[in-house]
């Protein structure tokens, strides 16, 4: 999908049997079930209206086991914030970070997708917001998709 004049949302979303965030050595987040993994982004212009989208996209989204959805069997969500989804390597060698929101837009739009996410209903766990994290999972499939809302 290539961007358009709305603001645009990215999350990376992956079918896992299980998934965990780690900030040294401690367990910030994990479900231990199947569920998804999403690694959020946000750039500039992102609201918390694109936020309750993507929510409503993920909780919705049919791609676990007999094409069902985060809703349709309380499948948990593991949400992790993920600047460098907005990543410009178009020149040169080094990636650029223009395009992502700084921490201070970007924390509390984060914070709406998960609070948009358990207002549907959803069980969900986080990483922890720009912190150095270690992030496992079993993906299952591998399905693992591009979402831009």
């Amino acid at each position: 999908m290539m961007p358009t004049e709305e603001a645009i949302v990215r999350a990376v979303v992956q079918r896992v049997t299980q998934a965990s965030v780690t900030v040294g050595d401690e367990v910030v987040g994990a479900i231990g079930e199947p569920g998804l993994l999403v690694l959020a982004g946000v750039t500039h212009d992102d609201t918390p209206a694109t936020a309750a989208k993507l929510a409503a996209k993920l909780w919705g989204l049919r791609i676990l086991a007999g094409e069902k959805s985060c809703s349709d069997l309380a499948a948990p969500l593991l949400v992790v914030s993920q600047f460098t989804l907005y990543a410009d390597t178009r020149k040169g060698r080094r990636p650029t970070w223009q395009a992502a929101a700084p921490g201070s837009v970007a924390q509390p739009l984060i914070e709406s997708l998960v609070a948009s996410l358990r207002a549907l209903g959803a069980r969900v766990e986080t990483g922890a917001f720009g912190a150095d994290m270690k992030v496992s999972l079993v993906n299952d499939g591998p399905v693992t998709i591009l979402l831009e809302i």
